[in-house]
């Protein structure tokens, strides 16, 4: 039996006319090709859920877009999957006869319910860790004391740039020696920045 959510009946119904038969026939196919599949609204647009997040639809004021959450991971045979889109996978839909085939839709549907059903997850990419840069002043000092330079090395980015931003910090250029001599005393005996702070 279908469920469905009396907010997405509002949603649709508070829609532009052009967009409610898009969002209707959206909302049948969905069902068809899920039948267990539950509806529920975030980010004030509807989501239909299958064993987590499935697939969402949302309307605008010229364009609707229809979405699945896991379509990296979906072989898109008919290449209808867009690049680029800020939401959803099947680009602008002005129109009823901007969506894809009933088979095909349906086909797209069946394919991301059993993703679901599978536990199948999408691997997020991790963001590259930015270079860090040392001043010349500090790599100076560094390549001086080859015990600090070598420790520095092996610490990680993060704690590279504790060091760097307490010296570059300094108000004055006394302030910045001082810190700069204590920093490659700390260093050379293998110390973080806040090594004073880490419990023991």
């Amino acid at each position: 039996m279908e469920h469905h959510d009396k907010r997405i009946d509002a949603y649709i119904a508070e829609s532009a006319a052009f967009a409610q038969p898009i969002l209707r026939r959206l909302r049948r196919f969905v069902h068809q090709g899920c039948p267990d599949v539950q509806e529920t609204m975030r980010w004030g647009f509807p989501h239909f859920d299958y064993n987590g997040m499935m697939c969402s639809m949302a309307a605008f004021k010229k364009h609707c877009t229809f979405g699945f959450w896991k379509s990296s991971l979906m072989s898109d045979p008919k290449g209808l999957f867009t690049t680029g889109s800020a939401m959803g996978n099947l680009g602008r839909i002005e129109s009823v006869t901007d969506l894809p085939t009933d088979s095909v839709l349906l086909r797209y549907i069946r394919e991301a319910a059993e993703l679901n059903k599978r536990g199948a997850r999408v691997l997020r990419k991790k963001k590259p860790a930015r270079p860090v840069r040392v001043p010349a002043f500090f790599a100076t000092a560094l390549d001086k004391n080859k015990r600090a330079g070598k420790v520095f090395d092996s610490f990680s980015a993060s704690q590279q740039r504790e060091y760097i931003e307490w010296l570059t910090e300094a108000k004055t250029q006394a302030t910045r020696e001082k810190r700069l001599r204590t920093a490659i005393a700390w260093i050379a005996q293998g110390k973080m920045r806040n090594w004073q702070y880490i419990k023991k």
